[in-house]
């Protein structure tokens, strides 16, 4: 159960990270992404509640830790020796990346419509 857990918030990251790159033609998956975006800023900066960590902690058998998956786990994992602002820095900038792709393809749209 651990690790599917684990797994299902991996693949919630990954689809932060690169769900823009599949949203072209599919505007309800662009809506549902763009919600995930700004919750992740949101969950990022002001450090709000995270139902999958809470999730983890409580029905995954994951042993409790502080602070969001992000900083737990890819702190100890691949970046040992960043500060954890910077890796909120880093989550940050990724979704605003995102959000200036749409930006892009919403400016294009009325540009040629």
């Amino acid at each position: 159960m651990a690790a599917s857990v684990l797994s299902l918030h991996a693949a919630y990251i990954a689809c932060v990270i690169f769900g823009a790159f599949f949203t072209r033609c599919r505007q309800r998956f662009a809506a549902l992404h763009v919600a995930t975006l700004v919750y992740s800023v949101i969950v990022e900066i002001f450090g709000f509640w995270c139902p999958l960590t809470t999730f983890e902690t409580w029905r995954g058998g994951v042993s409790a830790y502080r602070g969001p998956f992000l900083l737990h786990y890819l702190d100890a994992v691949v970046y040992p020796n960043i500060p954890p602002n910077l890796l909120i820095a880093g989550a940050v900038a990724v979704c605003v990346l995102n959000l200036w792709i749409y930006a892009l393809r919403v400016r294009v749209r009325h540009s040629l419509g």
